[in-house]
Order: structure tokens, then C-alpha cells, then sequence
């Protein structure tokens, strides 16, 4: 049995959030908090294994209390937001920040033609949560600190000098993880860098935004057809899968089947493989399920750089566990080795993507 609790100031959402959660026989809803105040008085009588946060909430706001639980009763926390408001869902990766997990859309209404799929993500996501363990959050804002070493993470001579394109799949806990690699990347960081983040539809322009205010790397949605840039990340948009063609050139696809995630890794990673292959890196960091855990196999089949994301750091050890069962790994790396392995790189990039198709 799966214990929430909901935090919730709207009595309407609330109820529909309780409606939800209680309708599925592994989940108990132990109580509702409508102000931070009572969900902290809460915690410290009681633990559920998953809370669901609201962001705007008379006194405390989102942020704040997931700060304070972070600090004093570390549990998983789900962020449930509206998309509609443009201040909320730049808020809700502030309290990603502050050590909530995930963001979800706040399900729609009953008669709503999305409400079933809304409230089975809902449901299948707090089950999920529940078995991430969470560990005391120092306090925000500091980026993960990168230590320092005389040497690389990895050898010197196993880092290609001719990179044209850093390919990056996330999925829960990615963007954290996102933000320090980018915080520590130098200026004018030489290889353009392309990334899928899986993240619920409509909280891409919020995630982008983000990003950028809070890492200082120059973060955009793609575009279809625009030509990949050096310093500069392109993170692709909702519902469109994201590819690289040999001259660099973004391509975005409406085709997505059901059951699919949408945009995939494995779609980017398969496009780079065939395109690019030896000039490309590959990473992919923490998040639950396979995907493009075989094709960063096809990417180091193909003479590429592949990392996947250490057990130690990921909140998750779903895609790069089975990238590293799989033997696709050419590294496996924590995040502040990830980073270095990018700086070195960087230091010995030559050329460039007009070169990749010698």
C-alpha cells in the first residue's frame, strides 16, 4: 500500500486529487494539507511514502515547504501543477530544485476527454515515486560543487579529439542533473549539445527557461531544420521527436505511436548513431524505464563516446542500468565526472560538424 498525502490549498482540487488516488487499491490517501503548516505539523506525527505538492498556497508556498521537508523529513515528492499559469510552472522547477522529483499536470475534471489518461499518469507516478529513496537535501542554491581532480575522469587518450555533437537523454531526475552539467560548462563550450528530457506536456517552455536563468548556458526549444550551434543546448519541444542529420541539421517529427514516449531518447540517439556515429558523445542520465538504452549500444557499436549516469547519483537507475546491463557504456560516470569528461573533451576538440561527413 502506497501512503500520500496531498498538499493542496484548493478544496476542489484537493477533492479530485483524493477522488483519484483512492479509487486505485494500492493507494491511501492518509490526509490532506491545505497550507504548509499542516502538511509539516503532519510530518512530524506521520510519514507517507509520496506527498503531492501544490505550488501556490496562501503563506508557505511550494517551494518553501519542499525545502523544509527536504530538510527535516526527506520524502518523495511529486509537484502537481497548471500548465495554465505561466508563473506556476516556472515555479515548479524551483521546488525540482528544492528536491521534489517530478512535475505533473493537475489531472482535468471528470468529463474531461483527457481525464482517464491525466489521472492513470497520476496514479502510476506516485506508485513509482514511492520506491525512490530520498536522502536530506543540503540547502539551495549551490549547484552540485565539481571536484577538482589533477586528473581526468577517464583517460585522456580514450576521449576523441573529434566530437561534433553531445546527444543527452533524462528522465526523472535528469533536470538537476542537467543544471549542474551546464552550470559547469566553460564559455564558449565548443560541441553543440542536444537533449531529450522526458517531462509532462506543457512544462517544456517552463523547463527551458529555467535552465537557462539558472545554469547561465544558453538553453532553446529546437527548431525543424535549424543548424546545430556550438555553446548552445536545444532541448526538444512536447509531443515531437527530435533528430540530427549528417550535417547537423535538426529534425523534428510528429510521428509518434502509441505507447511510444514522445520525443524519445531512443529516436535521438538512433538518428546520431546513423548519422554522425564516431563524432558523437552519448549520455544518458537518470530515469525510469529502457529507453535509448539500446541505441546507445548502436552509438558505441558505431565508434562513439557513450556514458550512462553512475547508480551512486541517479534517482533512478532504470535507462542507465539497462544501458550498462546491455554493455553500452563506454563510461559510467557520476555527474561531476560527466563534466569533466566534457571539459577534457572540449579541450581537445578539433574541427567540426561541416567536417563529420570525411
Amino acid at each position: 500500500m502506497v501512503n500520500v498525502l496531498v498538499v493542496e490549498d484548493s478544496p476542489v482540487a484537493a477533492q479530485l486529487l483524493c477522488h483519484i488516488l483512492g479509487a486505485d487499491p494500492e493507494v491511501n490517501v492518509m490526509a490532506v494539507a491545505c497550507n504548509a503548516r499542516e502538511a509539516l505539523a503532519f510530518l512530524g506525527k506521520q510519514r507517507p511514502d509520496v506527498i503531492t505538492m501544490d505550488i501556490n498556497m496562501p503563506g508557505m508556498d511550494g517551494y518553501e515547504t519542499t525545502r523544509q521537508i527536504m530538510k527535516t523529513y526527506p520524502t518523495p515528492i511529486v509537484i502537481v501543477s497548471s500548465v495554465y499559469n505561466p508563473g506556476e510552472v516556472s515555479a515548479s522547477f524551483k521546488v525540482i530544485e528544492a528536491g521534489a522529483l517530478t512535475i505533473l499536470e493537475k489531472p482535468p475534471g471528470t468529463k474531461h476527454p483527457d481525464y482517464h489518461r491525466k489521472a492513470q499518469e497520476l496514479v502510476t507516478t506516485i506508485k513509482l515515486m514511492a520506491e525512490v529513496k530520498v536522502v536530506r537535501r543540503i540547502p539551495i542554491g549551490s549547484s552540485m560543487p565539481v571536484t577538482q581532480k589533477e586528473t581526468p575522469i577517464v583517460d585522456a587518450t580514450a576521449i576523441a579529439s573529434d566530437i561534433h555533437l553531445v546527444a543527452i537523454g533524462a528522465s526523472t531526475g535528469g533536470p538537476v542533473v542537467l543544471q549542474s552539467i551546464l552550470s559547469g560548462l566553460p564559455e564558449g563550450f565548443p560541441i553543440p549539445i542536444v537533449i531529450v528530457q522526458h517531462i509532462s506536456r506543457g512544462f517544456t517552455d517552463g523547463f527551458v527557461r529555467w535552465l537557462t536563468q539558472t545554469s547561465g548556458y544558453p538553453v532553446k526549444i529546437a527548431t525543424h531544420g535549424e543548424m546545430v550551434r556550438p555553446y548552445q543546448a536545444y532541448v526538444a519541444p512536447d509531443g515531437l521527436h527530435m533528430g540530427i542529420d549528417l550535417k547537423g541539421c535538426i529534425l523534428l517529427s510528429g510521428d509518434c505511436q502509441a505507447g511510444i514516449i514522445c520525443p524519445s531518447v531512443s529516436h535521438l540517439f538512433r538518428t546520431v548513431a546513423a548519422s554522425l556515429g564516431r563524432y558523437v558523445m552519448a549520455i544518458l542520465l537518470t530515469g525510469m524505464g529502457k529507453d535509448g538504452a539500446s541505441e546507445l549500444k548502436l552509438i558505441r557499436d558505431r565508434g562513439g563516446f557513450t556514458v550512462a549516469q553512475d547508480r551512486e547519483s541517479s534517482t533512478i537507475y532504470g535507462m542507465p542500468a539497462e544501458a550498462v546491463r546491455i554493455g553500452a557504456a563506454t563510461s559510467v560516470l557520476s555527474p561531476e565526472g560527466i563534466l569533466q569528461l566534457l571539459v577534457e573533451t572540449a579541450k581537445k576538440k578539433k574541427g567540426g560538424l561541416g567536417d563529420a561527413s570525411k
